[in-house]
């Protein structure tokens, strides 16, 4: 008897020790989502620039591909010649409506699942052949008959047979489809590395200066330090020339020119001598000139 006692007395005890400690709580994890969620971050993070000393509105639509008037529209700047450091700025059109909608949209559709009840013997739908290779199923399922078993034959039959189709040329982007020349005779006596954003033609002042490629004109003007009378050129969403130390500019901006339109005359502003100072970009970022022009 005084051991039953005992043991109740135990368990008592060592009850109320476990009532008596306090819980802890269960370890917070993040879960992630997967790369998806990662690339959407760091292209939001693509969209906006925060301001450093030294910046100015034109320096950073040249460096980021855009047109000046585009960040004004995008930032709702009233007064453009007054941005602050470590303000936060657009430097990318912002996403549509119908796009968010659209991905939305998707990302419902991907989560809906099958109700309940449905027979455990299912059909799928045979895969759909694109040149002649299968592509991912279709999913869908539909619950096991003769009739749907025997219709699904026949499409697996019908699409076996169909002739395979030739495949087809990959379209080239629009950046291969920009046709260059030379924007101005002469010597190239500086050329492009990681110091130097493009390359410099000498030549003689009033010589003119061509556009090398067509496009629209997205800055005419003076305002960027260290490039003198400059002209920039976009000819593509990703590509753009720029031209500069201009003696005379004769184009506006918002204007559409020709490849082989003259656009400036050759000077020496905001440099040592008379030359012209041309860059290429791409996405923003200085490429090689010498990668686009013709060989001469």
């Amino acid at each position: 008897m005084n051991k039953i006692r005992l043991t109740l007395l135990a368990l008592l005890v060592g009850s109320l020790a476990a009532c008596g400690t306090p819980h802890r709580a269960a370890p917070v994890t993040e879960r992630t989502i997967g790369s998806t969620t990662i690339a959407k971050t760091s292209a939001e993070d693509r969209n906006f620039y925060t301001v450093k000393k030294g910046d100015t509105l034109y320096r950073i639509a040249l460096d980021f591909g855009q047109s000046y008037s585009e960040l004004v529209t995008w930032n709702k700047l009233a007064n453009p010649n007054d941005i602050k450091v470590d303000q936060v700025l657009r430097v990318a059109p912002p996403e549509s409506s119908s796009a968010r909608s659209s991905g939305s949209s998707g990302a419902q559709i991907g989560a809906i699942a099958t109700s309940p009840g449905t027979e455990a013997r299912t059909l799928s739908t045979p895969p759909s052949m694109t040149n002649g290779n299968k592509t991912a199923p279709r999913g869908e399922k539909r619950p096991y008959s003769d009739s749907n078993l025997a219709e699904m034959q026949k499409s697996e039959s019908a699409v076996a047979a169909a002739p395979a189709k030739p495949a087809e040329t990959p379209a080239a982007s629009d950046d291969e489809t920009v046709s260059w020349m030379w924007p101005a005779e002469g010597k190239v006596i500086a050329t492009f590395d990681d110091n130097k954003k493009g390359i410099d033609i000498a030549g003689k002042s009033g010589q003119q200066v061509l556009a090398a490629g067509s496009g629209k004109v997205m800055y005419a003007g003076s305002g960027i330090r260290g490039y003198g009378n400059l002209v920039i050129v976009k000819h593509t969403s990703t590509l753009l020339s720029a031209y500069a130390h201009n003696k005379a500019i004769h184009v506006k901006e918002g204007q559409n020119v020709s490849k082989g339109q003259k656009i400036a005359d050759m000077g020496d502003s905001d440099a040592d001598a008379v030359k012209l100072h041309f860059e290429i970009r791409q996405q923003g970022k200085p490429v090689d000139p010498s990668k686009f022009l013709p060989s001469r």
